[in-house]
Parts: C-alpha cells; sequence; structure tokens
C-alpha cells in the first residue's frame, strides 16, 4: 500500500470488522463532538461526523488514508443514541418491538495529502418481532446493550430480536459498512483482494 491505513475510532467493533479485510491498519481516537446539530437529519448528522472523525486525525497522520465512520438509530423519525443504562435500553427496544428501525452508518475515507474526503450514508433496515417485557429485560440484562444504538448487538444474542434485516451489508449494522470502504479504498488504488 502507498499509503497507511488509520482507523479514526477506538470502537472494538469497527477495528475487528475492519481486520476482516486483512490489511494493515492503526487505530487513533478522533476526540470529535457528537453533537447534532439544531434540525439536522440523520443522514447530515452521520456524514458530518464521519468526516470530521477521519480530519480529526490527519494532523498526527499527514501521509495516511483515514477512516471515520459514526451511526445513529431512527425509531419514528427520532434519533437514539446509546442507552448508557438498563432502563433506557429497556424504553429503545420497548419503542422497536414490532417495527422496522433504520440504522444510518455514515463512512468517510479522506486522503490526508491529498485533503480529498470520500463520504457516504449507508442505511441498513432490521425488522424487530413484536417483544414482551420479559424477553427485552432478560435480553439488556444479559447482554448489556448500554454502549450500542438501538440497544442490541446483532452479532450476538440481539438476533433474536429480529424478523428480518434487510440491506446492502451486514457489517454496516455493526458499524462499518465493509462494501462500501473496499469501494473507497479502490478509488485510492488499494486493492483488498
Amino acid at each position: 500500500m502507498n499509503q497507511p491505513l488509520v482507523l479514526a475510532s477506538t470502537s472494538p467493533f469497527r477495528k475487528s470488522l475492519l481486520e476482516k479485510l486483512q490489511l494493515p491498519f492503526t487505530t487513533a481516537n478522533p476526540n470529535v463532538n457528537e453533537a447534532r446539530l439544531d434540525n439536522e437529519s440523520a443522514t447530515t448528522l452521520v456524514k458530518r461526523l464521519a468526516q470530521a472523525k477521519a480530519q480529526a486525525c490527519a494532523e498526527s497522520h499527514p501521509h495516511h488514508l483515514i477512516i471515520g465512520s459514526d451511526q445513529v438509530c431512527v425509531i419514528d423519525g427520532d434519533i437514539l443514541g446509546k442507552p448508557h443504562t438498563e432502563a433506557n435500553a429497556c424504553a429503545q427496544l420497548r419503542a422497536a418491538s414490532g417495527k422496522v428501525i433504520t440504522f444510518y452508518t455514515g463512512l468517510c475515507l479522506y486522503n490526508a495529502q491529498t485533503q480529498i474526503a470520500q463520504v457516504i450514508c449507508e442505511p441498513f433496515h432490521v425488522h424487530f418481532r413484536t417483544l414482551t417485557n420479559n424477553e427485552i429485560a432478560h435480553y439488556v440484562t444479559k447482554e448489556q446493550p448500554l454502549y450500542c444504538a438501538g440497544s442490541f448487538k446483532s452479532e450476538g444474542l440481539g438476533i433474536a430480536l429480529f424478523n428480518k434485516l434487510e440491506g446492502r451489508d451486514p457489517n454496516t449494522l455493526v458499524g462499518l459498512p465493509l462494501i462500501a470502504l473496499r469501494e473507497m479504498l479502490a478509488n485510492e488504488h488499494i486493492t483488498v483482494l
């Protein structure tokens, strides 16, 4: 590879996903304020934050390709953040029960040398089955999804909450759209295979 890769994230989930591509990379903490701007849509928010995270690492990695990503969950038009408590996680899952919710994942590949950013938003739809309060409580107690948008881990027991998953890339749901990232890397003359 001509330019080294940096993942602008401290998320162990994103790091694990990027490892699937078997390319060497390092990680960096982007330290970006993730607050939503007034009247900012979910798609605009995740694209802005993905790019901000990538560009935040450019000063310390001036010769790198930097990957930034951000994700939100939308239920009934409301953007949900990470629940942080069991009570909030249960409330989020009750709100999602029997509905289709959408995850929007922003992805940016920023070339720190050329200062060119490729930025996209990848949607992913989760069809929840109707859940009982006991099922929700049991799930939250067992898996503790307190730092996951939507209050579940689809790569774990969370899969039992759904009727159907719908999207181009299942990695998007976990937080890093690898199909889109492979396309962006190809634009930078990096082939994965």
